[in-house]
């Protein structure tokens, strides 16, 4: 830690002083009474912290008071208001993996401009006083900073407790699963990028579904996430909770880097800055990137997987301490896979793991984002945040779930296509005022998102080439408005979070196999209501207490057919838990939770249909626990558990199929001064029901990953090294009916994705 001077900054209104006494008509939005701001002197300190290099904003930096349990954090300018009814000698301002700084604070009047310098990753930053609700992001940052990904999976796995599964070689969205829930492609978990949405509604493969697939791995700087139904900026899909991806705004280094490996694989990323460090100086960035990935995976039939990612965004800190980001990006995916075989073909010798009923499965996937955000600083106290984004995108998945079932001559595959134009805005209006001399944050917000969905398909086919049967067309108009008010107080070591959101959904569809024109249209509103508590009980430990309601949507082909019934099933969950730093590199955390939802829904690809499952109850416990060992060693492990069941079924069938019921992962990761860093992590996800009575069983698994990577000032070269015990595991699993060629009856039973086996990649990267 170093002391830093402070700076001076000028500030387009008069400072407020500490002396005298003010008042103006407060009208308050707090526990849904009312929104506005009631002023009262007491020590006031106010300033920003930036990234000393690139000199942009840093978003949840802790400022502490030196002494004292209390602190707050930066907002996305990077701005703070430390308020005490004591005097302040000294703040401590800290981020994780930069070098905390201490601030002699010498009259309240100034405004502290801070600049923080990238250091090593140390538990010692980490701060729990004046964390928000959402105290697990403090352990995302600490993940972020120290381990490497390099695909979606490993990006989706940066969040505690959330295990992935692909099972169509490798261009479809992961299966996710999260809290006890199967969540499929996205049904129950929101997802975003930048705040873009990654979810697709009324997808032409699956409710939610959320391809993150155009998000290359090495542009995350930070994953904002939260379990359950408890903020209100998150709505859709908001139900086992929400991730949120956001990249740098600038690139500490040029970098092109190549990896190969086993199965045909190679892989090539390029980042380059473009405006250079005279702009960087004056708050200006901009950077492009590309990634290029081939690979055939380890199949008997080859996957001959391809994908392109372009990037390229740009940031402006102006004058004013606004912030302005534009970026663009364009992804394409092209794929061959060999879906879910049973497990009766392999047994029989018919096939091995790694073969194929089917192997003309598959598909291509392309998008396209363009997004425009503006976070216009308007004095101290306020910011107003404006974001416009457009995506294109193109969808085509050739499956066969079934084999021969349906069809015993020419199979059972399907095609699923759409084209869709996604259009939305969302804006926020944002207040640190007081009442009664404690500090308030006042937040309302609206927006909306409009979905224009063409073509959305789904046709029996042979071989991907002749097209048999059409059994659904149609034309999907989506809207989703909503408007948010969000109040957070402070008193004393309690911290009162409360708001309420509101979302009208109007649901448009034309079905183009009806030889009559004709739109069926529904519209639906939802109100939730959201009411959350912190207590510090002392500066390194924290008790909350979350609660709230959320809700997922329905299929707009659903909708309409069932004249409105069962739109937006609301989900209701509670939260308590506790943050803990026991010691100065050591963080806890801790949560019992329960969530009910009153319908959950299944969709069934090769009817075209969503089924609905009923209502049903979830409780668990999460614990994560964070350990530097020594400056360079690293231990962390996940342990969720979670008791979920149907709550309309009897019991020994209530079962929710594949519902996980115990997930755990950790390991160690180091980064020595020598230069050699990397990681040893397991993942172990249990045994658990594949359908409602446990009659089959979905088999656990545990597997072993290893990095080891040497970097210099001017490259990196590495090695990773999946599956390091070469375990066999079933990556997706499903009870499934289906018939084989020739089978007289058609056999109910366990269908599976072969997990990857040992898989060796080298790799070599150069900074610039």
């Amino acid at each position: 830690m170093k002391t830093a001077h402070r700076q001076l900054e000028e500030i387009n209104l008069q400072p407020t002083t500490t002396k005298g006494m003010s008042t103006r008509i407060c009208i308050l939005f707090f526990l849904f009474l009312g929104f506005g701001s009631c002023l009262s002197a007491h020590n006031i300190i106010r300033g920003k912290v930036l990234d000393a290099t690139t000199q942009l904003p840093l978003e949840g930096a802790s400022i502490q008071v030196e002494g004292l349990s209390y602190g707050v954090a930066t907002n996305r300018l990077g701005q703070f208001t430390l308020y005490t009814d004591t005097s302040i000698t000294a703040i401590l301002v800290s981020y994780i993996g930069y070098e905390t700084q201490r601030i002699e604070i010498r009259s309240p009047e100034e405004v502290l401009s801070i600049g923080l310098e990238p250091a090593a990753i140390d538990m010692d930053q980490v701060v729990v006083s004046g964390a928000d609700t959402k105290s697990l992001n403090t352990l995302s940052k600490v993940d972020v900073g120290l381990r490497a990904v390099n695909s979606s999976q490993d990006v989706l796995r940066l969040v505690p407790g959330l295990f992935t599964a692909q099972h169509a070689g490798g261009g479809k969205a992961e299966q996710m699963f999260l809290r006890g829930f199967d969540i499929d492609h996205g049904t129950d978990i929101n997802v975003s990028v930048d705040g873009i949405p990654v979810n697709m509604v009324s997808h032409a493969h699956g409710q939610g579904y959320a391809d993150l697939h155009f998000l290359i791995p090495e542009l995350i700087q930070a994953v904002d996430f939260g379990k359950g139904p408890y903020y209100t900026t998150q709505g859709n899909f908001t139900t086992a909770g929400y991730v949120q991806f956001h990249t740098f705004n600038a690139l500490e280094h040029n970098l092109v880097k190549m990896e190969v490996g086993q199965f045909n694989t190679l892989r090539t990323l390029a980042m380059v800055d473009v405006l250079g460090t005279q702009a960087q100086a004056r708050g200006q960035n901009a950077y492009m990137a590309a990634e290029y990935l081939i690979t055939d995976g380890p199949f008997d039939s080859p996957q001959h997987f391809n994908r392109m990612n372009l990037f390229g965004k740009y940031t402006n800190m102006l004058d004013d301490g606004s912030l302005f980001t534009l970026e663009a990006s364009a992804f394409q995916s092209k794929w061959d896979a060999s879906g879910q075989i049973p497990e009766r073909a392999v047994e029989q010798g018919l096939i091995g793991r790694f073969g194929a009923i089917d192997d003309a499965e598959g598909g291509q996937t392309s998008r396209k984002n363009l997004s425009a955000h503006l976070v216009k600083n308007l004095n101290e106290r306020t910011y107003v945040e404006n974001q416009f984004y457009y995506s294109q995108y193109d969808f085509e998945l050739y499956s066969n779930f079934t084999l021969f079932l349906n069809d015993p001559i020419n199979g059972d595959q399907i095609r699923q296509k759409e084209s869709r134009n996604l259009f939305g805005y969302q804006g926020a209006y944002h207040l640190s005022s007081e009442l009664a001399n404690n500090p308030l944050a006042s937040t309302i917000g609206i927006g909306f998102r409009y979905d224009d969905v063409n073509g959305n398909e789904l046709t029996h086919t042979r071989n991907r080439r002749e097209n048999l049967m059409p059994i659904a067309l149609g034309n999907i108009d989506e809207l989703n408005a909503f408007a948010f008010i969000d109040e957070s107080l402070r008193l004393g070591r309690l911290s009162i979070n409360a708001g309420a959101r509101l979302d009208f959904l109007k649901f448009d569809y034309v079905d183009q196999l009806n030889p009559e024109y004709q739109t069926l249209s529904q519209q639906k509103t939802a109100l939730s209501p959201k009411l959350n508590f912190l207590y510090e009980l002392t500066s390194n430990w924290q008790l909350y207490f979350k609660s709230g309601m959320g809700f997922h949507s329905n299929d707009t082909r659903v909708v309409v057919a069932q004249k409105g019934a069962e739109i937006l099933p609301a989900a209701y969950g509670a939260d308590l838990g506790t943050l803990w730093k026991p010691a100065p590199r050591l963080v806890l955390n801790t949560a019992l939770w329960y969530l009910f939802l009153e319908q959950e829904f299944v969709y069934v690809g090769d009817e075209g249909i969503v089924e609905p499952s009923g209502r049903t109850r979830r409780m668990g416990a999460d614990l994560s626990i964070r350990y530097q060992l020594t400056d360079w060693l690293f231990a962390d492990a996940d342990v969720n558990y979670t008791y979920a069941r149907s709550a309309d079924d009897p019991e020994g069938e209530n079962f929710i199929p594949l519902a996980p019921d115990l997930t755990s992962t950790g390991g160690l990761t180091f980064q020595h001064p020598s230069g050699l860093n990397g990681s040893l992590r397991y993942r172990h996800l249990d045994s658990r029901p594949a359908n409602e009575d446990g009659s089959v069983m979905a088999r656990g698994y545990t597997v072993v990953d290893a990095v080891l990577n040497y970097t210099h000032r001017r490259f990196e070269v590495g090695l990773t090294l999946e599956n390091v015990l070469n375990t066999d595991w079933n990556e997706a699993q499903f009870d499934t009916e289906s018939r084989l060629f020739g089978e007289v009856e058609p056999v109910s039973e366990l269908h599976f994705t072969p997990g990857m086996p040992r898989y060796l990649r080298a790799r070599v990267g150069y900074f610039f």
